[in-house]
C-alpha cells in the first residue's frame, strides 16, 4: 500500500523511538492511508487518501 496521500502529500516521518532508559532506536510514523475512491472531474478513480483529508472534504467520494 501507499505510504503518502496523493492529496496533501503527506508520507511517512522518521525518529528515534526512546526507551525508559533513553536508549534510541530509529523508527517511523506512517499516516493512516486509505484506498478510496473518488470523484476526479467527473469520473471515478481509485486513490490513496490520508483520513484528514477524507474527514475535512478535500475529496469527493464516489458511491
Amino acid at each position: 500500500m501507499a505510504k503518502y496521500c496523493e492529496i496533501c502529500k503527506k508520507g511517512m516521518m522518521s525518529g528515534n523511538a526512546v526507551s525508559h532508559s533513553h536508549r534510541a532506536s530509529r523508527r517511523i510514523w506512517a499516516p493512516n492511508i486509505q484506498k478510496v475512491r473518488v470523484m476526479v472531474d467527473g469520473t471515478t478513480k481509485k486513490m490513496h487518501v490520508c483520513t484528514r483529508c477524507l474527514r475535512s472534504g478535500k475529496v469527493q467520494r464516489a458511491i
